[in-house]
């Protein structure tokens, strides 16, 4: 027997109620089945917990919104990331300052910038910042992985996250690994962020198993500043960590349902209105982002990097 649409389902925007990005058939609920799990990435986790509404926006709704002009501090940053992953791919003789240039050249993202001239002041910054940052490196040393995907399932999550890099260094009781997280933003890092950087956490959690080695380590490299900003994680607070993305993920499926079931998508996603609202690619779409002052695409790589705060 034929099952009923769903096309009549009424939603805020009208037309069809959203659907999730997947596009999947909905599962079916047995007595006694264990509930889906949540695939999830950390961007995922940390759009909804920045504001539900941007979530729905990026993940639910179909078509989804059309976003605002791309961003030059991401296409600054994306470009460091991939030039460092290619010196990494370099045969370690070949590892040298002189190959940045050429690598960064080739990795090049142009979008976003406010004219020719700022793009260029932006490339001679990445590029020494790429220089200081190697001669931090030992070039014959390679990390146990480089823009490596790491997964793990628990009770309520399905988790894979693509790692900056993977390091294996000496332990008390052995090798032991450590999550390295490049950032190119202006403002400096200190060891509260990696702390409460609930990505770094669930890279560490996931690598932990995927290669059964400890790794409690994470690091945020802050390459403008050249700083290193780090925190040590015990099984408790890695365990606490995944607790509440597991608590952000039944939001999100409980939100899920409840527009299945007809809630008003607005109700079961809503805004939470702040300064992020003028980064936001979905502002123009967003009643509540919309009464933000919008940010111009290059505002962000516009000032040179503040120094981060000194430290006991």
């Amino acid at each position: 027997m034929r099952r009923p649409s769903s096309a009549g389902r009424p939603s805020a925007a009208g037309g069809r109620a959203p659907r999730p990005r997947d596009g999947q058939p909905e599962q079916l609920g047995f007595e006694g089945m264990p509930e889906r799990l949540f695939v999830c990435t950390p961007s995922k986790l940390g759009a909804y917990a920045d504001c539900p509404r941007r979530y729905r926006y990026s993940y639910v709704d179909r078509p989804a919104p059309a976003k605002g002009p791309p961003w030059a501090h991401n296409s600054l940053g994306a470009s460091v990331h991939t030039a460092l992953k290619n010196w990494y791919a370099l045969p370690p003789d070949r590892r040298r300052p002189e190959a940045l240039a050429t690598l960064l050249k080739g990795t090049w993202v142009r979008d976003g910038y406010r004219d020719d001239e700022q793009e260029r002041s932006a490339y001679r910054r990445a590029l020494g910042w790429l220089e200081s940052y190697v001669e931090s490196l030992e070039p014959g040393v390679d990390p146990l992985g480089v823009e490596r995907v790491v997964a793990v399932k628990t009770g309520v999550l399905a988790f894979n996250g693509r790692a900056d890099r993977i390091d294996s260094r000496p332990g008390p009781a052995g090798p032991e690994l450590v999550i390295v997280d490049y950032k190119t933003g202006r403002t400096g890092l200190d060891a509260d962020d990696a702390r409460g950087s609930q990505a770094l956490a669930l890279y560490a959690y996931a690598a932990e198993r995927v290669f059964r080695r400890p790794c409690r380590r994470v690091e945020l490299h802050h390459l403008p500043s050249g700083t290193v900003a780090a925190h040590e994680h015990t099984a408790e607070s890695l365990a606490r960590q995944v607790s509440r993305a597991e608590d952000t993920a039944r939001d999100i499926m409980a939100a899920e349902r409840a527009v299945a079931d007809g809630t008003d998508p607005d109700d079961a996603f809503p805004t939470t209105p702040g300064p992020r609202c003028g980064w936001c690619d979905y502002r123009r779409t967003c009643p509540a982002g919309a009464q933000a002052p919008g940010k111009e695409p290059w505002a962000a790589v516009d000032r040179p990097a503040e120094p981060p705060a000194v430290q006991d």
